[in-house]
């Protein structure tokens, strides 16, 4: 099997999960935040500046690729990892989600989704099928199944159509991939925010025996009490023995809340995406540098931070930058947040080792300003 978990520890405190999971690139130790770098690049990043801050995996989108500059360009580089000089694993999304975002510009069908490209509008069509063909080209460690992603709010009756279209296109991206010696195909766990149809998806999919399960359809505009009640109950559900892997969660209180729920695996542009507005993530909370009140600071964004950009610049440096439109600053607010959430994922490990999660947690949300668990980032 490509794709392998170790379950290394679990926190008498809080019941997380300290382990590994094993791909033909290298070990991922989890909890683990992955960086994402939609086009084959982390926005601003160099893979040499990933690697510096501890990056065990970063993840990229089939959907992007797929359009520009096509899978088959990537293939013929020798995959993804040579295309974009990353040695460690790499995870692909099966392109469902951004598909499903365009709406007014797509149409789904029982086959798969028909759609037009949001750079040129052309006609494009992705299924399970064709997903499996991309991903395979592109040659990730951890492949995702094409998947149907519902809206929040969505009515019952609407999001077990889904699920159950979700669990058919499970079946056939497992007959359609073509490399599971070498890659770990995901099936994506769906059902809206409905225990019944949660747990239902949860059955359906873990019955194929996939390598590894993520829950999708959360974090996309519910409050964060209904995302962790969807944990509470869907987590168990899942087999022990595999990876679990919550996609789109990254703000700081949403990882270490997941990691309590027994989630291994989390990816989000939170921190890339707030970094090239000038917002940045610290130990005493949100920061952001533009702002004029930092035109004559000169300490770095975080004292408790050992970062390159904590390190060697300071606040009123940074918000010189970005005020004056220069990159480097972009990237300094970036290298920044990567490596806040990563160090963060560090610390969580430690605090699962030493059995103190929920004390972990208590500590971090006083510091950071979090005392509920709605306020979020």
């Amino acid at each position: 099997m490509a794709v392998k978990y170790e379950l290394i520890k679990q926190c008498k405190q809080s019941g997380a999960r300290l382990g590994r999971v094993h791909t033909p690139h290298g070990v991922i130790e989890t909890p683990a935040f992955m960086p994402v770098g939609t086009q084959a690049t982390v926005k601003t990043m160099s893979p040499e500046e990933l690697k510096a801050m501890d990056a065990h995996i970063i993840l990229s989108n089939t959907y992007h690729l797929f359009l520009r500059p096509g899978h088959d360009i990537v293939k013929q580089a020798g995959g993804l990892h040579k295309f974009m000089n990353w040695d460690r694993p790499i995870l692909t999304d099966s392109g469902g989600f951004q598909v499903f975002s365009l709406s007014e510009m797509r149409k789904i069908t029982e086959e798969g989704v028909h759609f037009r490209s949001h750079l040129n509008g052309d006609r494009k069509f992705l299924s399970p099928e064709v997903a499996m063909e991309v991903q395979n080209a592109l040659g990730s460690d951890i492949m995702m199944a094409f998947d149907e992603c519902p809206p929040y709010p969505a009515e019952h009756d609407y999001v077990k159509k889904s699920l159950e279209r979700t669990t058919r296109w499970a079946e056939r991206c497992l007959k359609a991939h073509a490399r599971p010696d070498d890659q770990g195909l995901f099936a994506i766990v769906q059902g809206g925010m409905y225990k019944d149809l949660r747990i239902q998806s949860a059955n359906d999919l873990t019955s194929m025996d996939f390598p590894g399960y993520a829950i999708g359809g959360l974090s996309v505009g519910e409050p964060k009490h209904l995302m962790y009640e969807v944990l509470d109950y869907t987590v168990p559900v899942l087999p022990a023995g595999k990876p679990r892997y919550l996609m789109g969660v990254g703000s700081p209180d949403a990882l270490i809340e997941g990691s309590i729920r027994g989630i291994d695996m989390f990816d989000c542009v939170l921190p890339t995406r707030i970094a090239r507005n000038g917002t940045t993530m610290t130990s005493q909370g949100r920061l952001v540098v533009r702002n004029a009140k930092f035109a004559e600071d000169f300490g770095p964004l975080d004292p408790e931070c050992s970062c390159y950009t904590c390190r060697n610049y300071s606040r009123a440096y940074i918000r010189h930058l970005i005020k004056a439109d220069e990159t480097f600053g972009l990237r300094l607010t970036t290298y920044h947040n990567l490596h806040f959430l990563l160090q963060l994922m560090r610390d969580v490990r430690q605090a699962i080792m030493e059995d103190r999660l929920l004390d972990f947690r208590d500590s971090f949300f006083a510091s950071y300003g979090l005392f509920d668990n709605e306020k979020g980032f």
